[in-house]
């Protein structure tokens, strides 16, 4: 389980940032008006794991989520995400469908 608190929104980068011993989990993303472009995951290379990777993009759904933002997810990996969690389907603008 990861500790919700150690997640970073590093504005400055465009990137939601998880410290991990010494490595670094991130999921950058551009912003632009009330909409939040999810451009791509970057895990450390010593975690290959699909559970890791859950926990890390529903604690940063949920923080989107908090925000009231819309979520368009670029990479291919997050669309599989929400594919797989249709409560955050209702995240995406209008008329965009994944």
């Amino acid at each position: 389980m990861i500790d919700t608190s150690q997640l970073i929104d590093n504005d400055f980068l465009r990137q939601f940032e998880l410290r991990i011993d010494d490595d670094l989990a991130k999921i950058e993303y551009s912003l632009q008006d009330r909409k939040i472009f999810l451009t791509k995951i970057e895990l450390p290379s010593n975690i290959d794991n699909e559970e890791f990777e859950e926990e890390f993009l529903t604690m940063v759904f949920d923080n989107i989520k908090e925000r009231n933002i819309c979520v368009v997810p670029t990479s291919p990996q997050i669309a599989k995400f929400m594919r797989r969690h249709r409560q955050y389907k209702r995240m995406l603008p209008v008329g965009i469908r994944i």
